[in-house]
């Protein structure tokens, strides 16, 4: 029970230091019974501090780095230290007056905050590169990456670029600002929250309604699901197997494998949006949504409007849009698009597969807008506005097409090598062997039976979980309580002995 029984079997100081101190093997998850007795206590002394905003702010941020301490260790001071240097730069920014020196600002906040990411991710990446080219032996430099640091390092980048846009004022609060960059919920793996978004909510200090509470609580038992009860279940008991050794596995199964690690990144990382987007809520804080039903998508330019939505929006915003998005000749924007998607590979790690996987979204993208034009999208979309609703058949054979262009795209996500990838097409292709689909059934029933039924609630029409939401959100605090304990109890019950890290707190 990941340490948290040490609690109950005496207030032994030493055990309690043990479970309280950074250990790189177990970090303070959302998923882990260590944070929910310590959020219990967390939000039993926010309460206390609600009307006095300057001591809540001090104890958040507190709370927050030790959040940060305990997956990161005194990596925690590199976040302190970006928040300091975000809040000098916009304050100069903001007393600046002509734009070289406004550019000079944003050049500094970005050299430090690329800078730091191209140590931590993938410096070791290109010695190994230049080692290989030069014909010399390379050993790699001991660098521990510190969790969520693209998440932080993107929150800061965009908030001086904002200012340098006269979108939003500098924040005169230092205390507003640390709080905005070092709050919890989405610190180690998103949404990547806009200062724009949140620093008018910390302003106004709010205090968190019925509404929210019960909607907070609704998007935490949803995330927990997900993440625990379908991702962590299907990845431990059969995807990572296929992904180690997919020679050792059918065709089928290796098809069912790449089909069960979609649904598993899907939960994992929408898992974690919702659980930080709730614990926000039962706060007093509104994120924007981070995921919509993406393998809904009857085109990849839909499924980027769905799928980690702060992301895709940041790089539109901060990468596509200043390389000149589509303010120019076809040529110059299908390279603007394609350059983007690699960065936002690349952001993902130092890994040629991750430059892949974000080469592949490139092509799907820049194909799609050809296809479109091609065939005249544009008077398709007037017609079918007109119609009021496109064929069924069509909708489902591009929901079909796009799903499983994704698909096959998040085995590069997911492989260690192109071997990996050779392998499971090979076997997919030369080896399928449906026959083996009834004792596949048969052997792994419930792991069938998670990723069917996964699939099948991602599909629900999305009236039916607003639906959901409003009827938990209008029932009383204590029946609320009641299922969050009993999806808890659920969870102990079918959880591995070891927690699972989210996927992306390596990101």
């Amino acid at each position: 029970m990941d340490k948290v029984t040490d609690f109950f079997s005496g207030f032994d100081i030493d055990k309690v230091w043990q479970v309280l101190k950074f250990d790189a093997a177990n970090p303070l998850l959302f998923n882990t019974g260590l944070f929910l007795l310590l959020f219990v206590g967390f939000i039993i002394i926010y309460r206390i501090l609600r009307r006095c905003k300057w001591l809540k702010l001090i104890f958040v941020i507190l709370f927050s780095l030790y959040f940060y301490y305990k997956s990161s260790a005194e990596y925690c001071f590199i976040l302190l230290g970006v928040c300091i240097s975000d809040y000098i730069l916009g304050i100069f920014m903001g007393k600046a007056k002509w734009n070289w020196v406004r550019r000079l600002i944003v050049a500094v906040n970005v050299f430090i905050n690329v800078g730091m990411l191209v140590y931590f991710k993938y410096f070791n990446l290109l010695l190994s590169t230049f080692a290989n080219f030069s014909g010399q032996e390379f050993d790699a430099l001991d660098i521990i990456l510190p969790a969520g640091i693209s998440f932080f390092t993107f929150r800061s980048i965009s908030y001086i670029v904002d200012i340098y846009r006269r979108d939003i004022e500098p924040c005169t609060d230092f205390l507003a600002y640390t709080f905005y960059l070092t709050f919890f919920p989405p610190l180690l793996a998103g949404p990547v929250v806009r200062a724009k978004d949140m620093l008018s909510q910390v302003r106004l200090n709010p205090e968190a309604s019925k509404i929210m509470v019960g909607e907070g609580l609704f998007l935490i038992i949803i995330g927990l699901v997900k993440k625990v009860i379908v991702a962590d279940y299907i990845s431990q008991n059969f995807v990572d197997r296929i992904f180690d050794n997919p020679s050792l596995y059918s065709g089928f199964e290796n098809l069912m494998g790449m089909y069960g690690f979609t649904i598993q990144l899907y939960c994992d990382f929408s898992g974690y949006s919702d659980m930080a987007i709730g614990i926000a809520l039962l706060l007093g804080y509104r994120f924007l949504d981070n995921f919509r039903s993406p393998f809904k998508s009857q085109s990849p330019t839909e499924f980027w409007r769905r799928w980690h939505i702060s992301l895709s929006t940041w790089l539109r915003d901060y990468v596509y849009i200043p390389m000149g998005g589509n303010r120019c000749s076809k040529t110059r924007r299908n390279m603007n698009q394609m350059n983007t998607m690699l960065i936002g590979g690349l952001w993902h790690g130092a890994s040629w597969m991750y430059l892949i996987w974000g080469g592949l979204q490139g092509i799907f993208l820049i194909g799609h807008k050809e296809l479109k034009g091609l065939f005249g999208g544009n008077r398709e979309d007037k017609y079918a506005r007109v119609k009021k609703k496109k064929s069924r058949l069509r909708v489902a054979a591009n929901i079909f097409i796009t799903f499983n262009l994704i698909a096959i795209s998040f085995v590069f996500f997911r492989a260690r090598s192109l071997e990996t990838v050779r392998d499971m097409a090979n076997q997919i292709f030369h080896n399928f062997h449906l026959s083996v689909a009834p004792q596949f059934i048969e052997g792994y029933l419930m792991i069938v039976i998670a990723i069917v039924g996964a699939y099948l609630m991602h599909f629900a029409p999305e009236k039916w979980t607003h639906k959901f939401k409003g009827a938990f959100s209008a029932m009383p605090l204590v029946l609320q309580a009641i299922i969050l304990a009993i999806i808890i109890l659920i969870i102990i019950q079918v959880r591995s002995s070891e927690i699972v890290p989210f996927i992306y707190l390596q990101y």
